[in-house]
């Protein structure tokens, strides 16, 4: 399973950079909860940006054949959540990545840059 889902998170950090998503990061978090295997945490300079990088992301996996089960924050767009089970997605304006600091909460998690 957890290789299925490394394909999954490359593949969205793929798209979230082909989106111009700035400082993507990629946290194993497995081993830590029971319901993903990573986070992958990113962001836009503005909301317009934000919603671009998960219409991207919704859009290109749909093509594949796959589906959030939820997603959250689309329309004020400044933390959208795409719960893809196997991977959790977060995408931020910069002000609002620096308020949650997610890396820092999950800052055991084995982490990596991507881009």
């Amino acid at each position: 399973m957890i290789a299925q889902s490394s394909l999954l998170v490359d593949r969205v950090a793929e798209v979230a950079a082909d989106k111009k998503a700035q400082d993507i990061r990629v946290l194993e978090v497995g081993e830590l909860v029971g319901y993903t295997d990573y986070f992958l945490i990113c962001s836009g300079r503005t909301e317009r940006q934000t919603k671009a990088i998960h219409d991207g992301v919704h859009e290109a996996l749909k093509a594949e054949g796959v589906l959030p089960a939820r997603v959250e924050g689309d329309r004020e767009a400044r933390w959208i959540l795409m719960d893809y089970i196997d991977c959790v997605v977060h995408i931020f304006i910069p002000e609002a990545r620096a308020y949650y600091r997610l890396e820092q909460l999950w800052g055991e998690a084995p982490a990596r840059s991507v881009g």
